[in-house]
Order: structure tokens, then C-alpha cells, then sequence
């Protein structure tokens, strides 16, 4: 007997929690909290201003200073934008007596760009539609929000855990994730973890990799009146592009991955700028462009970077001039290695049945093709975790990014049942 009567106190904690969802106050904070800007490198205002709700809501709260310095040499960090300082934040709650649960969340978000291009101010939550707007919405203060107000559940309903959850709020992801490899090495871990990176609500065990990098082209500066007399940088950037697209097609025929199946394209390879010539009327002497390559989670960053370098080579010695005028390939840019777990891990498990207990569907398991946090927290952290978010992808870094507030309840229902089945 002491099983199914246990099971159905469980069962009615469970029901108890999930009717204690805060709806109207998730939407009201998530509008709260876009309406602080946190551009990458000027973070400390949305971190000063979760850690108050934290508090507010109930959390055990922990905040400390980003060590830049300490970290600097750490073969993970990246941080190409500059920063003079940085928060970390850690709201807590449970016994700790169990298995701890921790949602890892970057506060920073990117430039809302043009801000004529938005229907509502990027920097003011709108409520339209039923969605709600504005920069970060989607990524990912919306996943953010919908953790924090899962604890603030279990924490209104007075349910012990006997372990401990944990929402932890970093810096800097979107240029190289120095808030979380921070935290990883300052020892914030735990038995599993969830980051709410937009998924449109699908587990994700595995994302890819990806390397920035830039390649610069000589050419030779003439007249444009005499223009054969000079050799154009931006003539000789055409082959090399051709060949990097070649190797793009070629290395995603090999990718047999279930898990990216859907995608027609699991690792791209991007040229996102092109820099070259000084005046129309000269023959252009030098050129540089700058793209991102995918790293397939079978893969690795240094292995990719051979592939580019030798696709470049090839091409260059192919042609009478670049092969004597060598390009110069540079990866000065971001790094970001690839990350995953089993798709059958306990942590996806018990996720995946929150979710069929709260939508009465099972949700897609799949890959991503971008990167995230995950990596840090898998490889130096040794923490298994998976990404499951209500935003959706297309709305990241786009004008008019917005959430659906159905999905963020699903997702903080979800959260809530993960906590509660897991912190046992």
C-alpha cells in the first residue's frame, strides 16, 4: 500500500504546484525584464535586476563578480566584446539531500539593430497577439522567466524537495560564454541541468559546434583605366568561395545524424562579411572576409579548422597568382565546441514525460544546429544537460522577436514537474 499512496501524494503536490503557476506575473516580470537592455558587455543592470526577484520570490540568492582575469587562459574562453565587469547569479532552493537540478540561462542579447524596422520598442515587453515582444523575448529571458516562476510555484506551495534547484542567470554568452565558463570553474554544478535556449519546446541532447574565422587576400593595387595591369583582391575572393561552398556540400553528405535529420543543412558554413577596395577607381589590393563554420557533434573544432585551411590551400594553388600570394587564414574569432548527451539520458526522460503529462503529447527530440551554454556546462562543467525552451528559433536576433505566452506556460509547467520528479 505504501507505493500508490505515496504515488498519489505525489500526483497531488504535482497538481498542487502546476494550479500554482503565476501566469500573469511571468508575463508581467518577462515585460519587466526586456524593458532592461542587456546588450552583450552591458549586462550588470538585468543581473542586478533578476537577483532582486530572485530574493523577492523566495530563492536563496548568490551573486559574485566575473573573474576575467582568472579565466583568461582557460582553453574554452572567448569574450570578443570587452568588458570591464560582470555578474554572476545563482537562486537556489531544497534541502540538497537529493539530486540538484539547475537551469543555466545568458541574460546578454544582441543589438535590436534598426529599431524603425520594430512594430513595438525592442526595449519595452508588449503584450500583443499572444505573444509577448520585444529583444530577448525569445532568447532567452522567456525561458529564463519560465524557470524562475516554475520555482516560485513549488516555492508558494510549500512542497519539500529533498534536493536542490537552481536557476543560474550568466553573461556573455552570445560572444563565447565567459559568464558560464566563469561559474563552471568557480564549481556551481549539479546532477543535470536544463538550459531554455529557444527549442520551440522540442528535447535537445546535442548541439553543433561552430568557429568564426577570416581570411585576408593580396591583390594588386592599378588604375582601374589600366585595370589588367593590377590583379583584383575581390576577383580572387571567387574561387575561394566556391570552394568553401563545395566543402560545405561535402561535409554535410557525410552527416547521417537522426538526430539533425530534418535539417537540409546541419552544418552550415556562412560568409557574413566581405571587406575590400579602398576607391572605384583602383584596382582593389586587398580583401578579407569573415564567416562561421559548423562543427557536427561527431566532430571536432581542430578538425574543421584543418579542413578549411586545406579547402583554402588547395584552392589558392590552383590559381597562378594565390598561389604564389598565399591567403592567410586567422581564427581570432569566437569558438564554440559542440556538446551532447544520450538521447535516452534520465534528464531527457524525465523531461520528456513533464511534457506529455502537461500538453498530453510527447515532444520532438532533436538536434541543433547552433551553439549554446550546454557545451560549457557538459565538458569543463561534467554536468549532463539538454536544452528544452519555449522560444523559437526564427525569433532570435530578428526585429519584432517575440514568444508565444502558451508556450511559455507549457514550458513553465514542464519545468515545474522536472523539478519535482527529479529533486528526489
Amino acid at each position: 500500500m505504501a507505493a500508490p499512496i505515496l504515488l498519489k501524494l505525489m500526483r497531488e503536490a504535482e497538481r498542487q504546484v502546476l494550479d500554482s503557476i503565476d501566469l500573469d506575473g511571468l508575463v508581467e516580470y518577462l515585460c519587466e525584464l526586456i524593458s532592461v537592455p542587456s546588450v552583450g558587455g552591458q549586462e550588470t543592470a538585468a543581473q542586478i535586476n533578476i537577483t532582486a526577484e530572485m530574493k523577492a520570490l523566495g530563492l536563496s540568492v548568490e551573486t559574485w563578480d566575473v573573474d576575467f582575469d582568472k579565466i583568461r587562459e582557460h582553453p574554452a574562453f572567448s569574450m570578443p566584446i570587452p568588458r570591464k565587469e560582470g555578474i554572476g547569479v545563482l537562486g537556489s532552493y531544497g534541502e540538497g539531500k537529493g539530486r540538484s537540478l539547475m537551469f543555466n540561462g545568458h541574460i546578454d542579447v544582441v543589438s535590436p539593430g534598426d529599431e524603425s524596422k520594430w512594430r513595438y520598442p525592442p526595449w519595452k515587453g508588449t503584450i500583443a497577439k499572444g505573444r509577448v515582444y520585444g529583444r530577448g523575448s525569445a532568447d532567452m529571458k522567456g525561458g529564463i522567466v519560465a524557470a524562475l516562476y516554475a520555482m516560485k510555484a513549488i516555492v508558494d506551495s510549500s512542497i519539500p524537495i529533498k534536493g536542490r534547484m537552481m536557476l543560474e542567470t550568466v553573461i556573455g554568452e552570445e560572444d563565447g560564454g565567459v559568464g558560464a565558463l566563469d561559474a563552471v570553474l568557480r564549481g556551481y554544478r549539479a546532477d543535470a541541468a536544463i538550459i531554455p535556449e529557444p527549442s520551440e519546446l522540442s528535447a535537445v541532447p546535442a548541439h553543433a559546434g561552430v568557429i568564426a574565422f577570416r581570411v585576408t587576400i593580396q591583390g594588386k593595387a592599378a588604375h582601374a583605366s589600366l585595370r589588367t595591369d593590377g590583379v583584383s583582391a575581390i576577383d580572387k575572393f571567387l574561387p575561394l568561395y566556391e570552394a568553401l561552398k563545395k566543402l560545405e556540400a561535402e561535409r554535410n553528405a557525410r552527416i547521417k545524424d537522426p538526430l539533425y535529420a530534418s535539417l537540409e543543412i546541419p552544418s552550415p558554413l556562412s560568409i557574413g562579411k566581405i571587406v575590400g577596395g579602398e576607391w572605384p577607381g583602383t584596382v582593389p589590393e586587398n580583401l578579407y572576409f569573415e564567416g562561421r563554420v559548423g562543427v557536427h557533434t561527431d566532430e571536432t573544432c581542430d578538425l574543421v579548422k584543418r579542413q578549411v585551411e586545406s579547402t583554402v590551400k588547395r584552392a589558392a594553388d590552383a590559381d597562378p597568382w594565390l598561389k604564389v600570394h598565399q591567403p592567410v587564414v586567422d581564427w581570432n574569432g569566437y569558438r564554440f565546441d559542440p556538446a551532447k548527451i544520450p538521447a535516452d539520458h534520465p534528464i531527457m526522460e524525465t523531461v520528456k514525460a513533464a511534457y506529455r503529462d502537461v500538453s498530453g503529447s510527447i515532444p520532438k527530440v532533436e538536434g541543433k544546429t547552433y551553439s549554446s551554454d550546454m557545451r560549457l556546462l557538459i565538458n569543463p562543467g561534467n554536468t549532463s544537460t539538454m536544452i528544452f525552451g519555449p522560444g523559437e528559433l526564427k525569433e532570435a536576433h530578428s526585429a519584432n522577436e517575440s514568444v508565444s505566452i502558451a508556450n511559455l506556460e507549457a514550458a513553465a509547467k514542464t519545468y515545474a514537474l522536472a523539478i519535482l520528479r527529479w529533486c528526489q
